[in-house]
């Protein structure tokens, strides 16, 4: 699978004709590439009596479920291909999905990363401060999908700071000399959402301790399950956080380990949005339609990008509604959405939010 020219689109260029077309041929060409060099993706889609060759449209493609991946390894290349494996997070006793990853997919997640990321904060590398702290990405080998968030987002920074030890208080003393080598410039902040406001947002809130971050974009994700039950919700967060460090420039971010690189970053009127190089579908829990604008249903998330295992159609278990089409107010081309919760009964997951003291 050589051809990756999709890299060479616009990440939010590509009006529904365009899209739609890219779309359905790159996904049909991995769910053939996965039919044959995948065993277990070749029984689900025996199975369904599915033939690959009917596709027209990438929206009729199969889709696995996210839970698949906890409950089974599923991989299109030889075992001595692996040079890395991913887990999702989870809390204790439960099951985690585990992620294999060869060098292609690899250098594919970063790529696509680098190109949507670049879209909102630019190409230059900024002054970076990492919401989290170093204990978590010190295992290269086996990243669980906090480790893989920072290190992903790491590399549009330069000058790094973690803004937590290993007990993760706040290193205030870093902050400040890190503040001080950088005053007037822009800054690039990135951590997980949870982690964020328990951690970073609370000692400020508590202390009284004074941070300006007005030359600040930050980016997180995650963890929003457990915000809630704080009834913290998108827009107290971000007040919040412009009260005690003054940062405006805020985006969240909606992605999982088992589609690492496709994120859906937020836009400034709040919108989640596909790229060019994934998309979102929602569908209908009674029958697995199709939703209209507009109607809650289950997210179907999908990735031009994994070609060492079948995670390019997955059905998450989290709830969202779709918004629009190429007519966001931002400007960006694609589909425009929001997560609106979890499905009952699925586990609580998140990428931040399962630190244990």
């Amino acid at each position: 699978m050589d051809d990756h020219s999709f890299l060479t689109k616009p990440v939010f260029g590509l009006d529904i004709i365009a899209k739609s077309a890219l779309l359905t041929d790159r996904l049909k060409e991995l769910s053939v590439h996965h039919y044959e060099c995948c065993v277990s993706y070749k029984k689900i889609l025996k199975a369904m009596d599915f033939n690959i060759d009917t596709v027209t449209d990438y929206h009729n493609i199969p889709f696995l479920p996210v839970r698949l991946f906890k409950q089974h390894e599923l991989l299109s290349i030889e075992k001595d291909q692996i040079i890395k494996s991913m887990t999702s997070s989870g809390t204790t006793g439960q099951q985690v999905s585990k992620i294999f990853l060869d060098r292609t997919t690899a250098k594919l997640q970063t790529k696509v990363l680098a190109k949507i990321v670049e879209s909102y904060v630019g190409k230059s590398r900024l002054p970076m401060i990492i919401l989290d702290s170093s204990s978590v990405v010190k295992d290269r080998a086996m990243f669980s999908a906090r480790g893989a968030g920072i290190l992903g987002f790491s590399m549009f920074g330069r000058d790094k700071v973690y803004a937590l030890d290993e007990n993760m208080a706040l290193d205030f003393e870093a902050l400040e000399a890190f503040l001080e080598r950088h005053k007037g410039k822009e800054i690039l902040l990135f951590g997980f959402t949870f982690m964020i406001w328990q951690y970073f947002y609370k000692f400020l809130k508590e202390t009284d301790h004074c941070i300006d971050l007005s030359n600040g974009i930050l980016i997180h994700g995650g963890g929003w399950k457990k915000l809630e039950g704080q009834s913290v919700s998108q827009e107290k967060f971000k007040e919040e956080l412009r009260n005690v460090c003054g940062i405006k420039k805020i985006h969240d971010y909606y992605g999982m380990v088992e589609q690492t690189g496709s994120v859906f970053m937020e836009c400034e009127h709040g919108y989640l949005h596909s790229s060019t190089f994934g998309d979102v579908i929602i569908r209908r829990a009674f029958d697995f339609s199709v939703a209209d604008f507009g109607e809650e249903g289950i997210i179907q998330v999908l990735s031009v990008i994994p070609e060492s295992y079948p995670g390019h159609s997955l059905l998450t278990e989290d709830k969202g509604v779709l918004l629009g089409e190429d007519s966001c107010p931002c400007g960006r081309k694609g589909k425009f959405f929001k997560v609106t919760g979890r499905l009952k009964n699925a586990e609580i997951r998140g990428c931040s939010d399962t630190y244990v003291s």
